[in-house]
């Protein structure tokens, strides 16, 4: 099975340096899931698909991490990490 390619945006990139560092970890946890398994991540938080190609999870109460995935391809964008009441959706 080939391997997903996740970037993350500029601006999630810069969010990172405000979570906490347990919510670090499972965002780190979550990058390293979609890699190997691709977008679906049912086992994860408060998961659900947003739309046709996005995606979102809770890392804990007050922060999300959402993603997209254009269908038929192998790159993952993760566009929003943050506070879930600035979430984009």
């Amino acid at each position: 099975m080939d391997m997903y390619e996740v970037t993350l945006s500029k601006a999630a990139k810069k969010s990172i340096e405000n979570l906490p560092m347990v919510d670090r970890k499972k965002l780190n946890r979550l990058i390293d899931s979609l890699k190997t398994t691709g977008p679906m991540q049912p086992s994860f938080r408060n998961f659900s698909k947003l739309g046709k190609d996005t995606y979102h999870c809770h890392l804990s109460y007050s922060w999300v991490a959402c993603w997209r995935n254009e269908n038929g391809t192998l790159t993952i964008e993760v566009y929003y990490v943050g506070s879930r009441e600035k979430a984009p959706y």
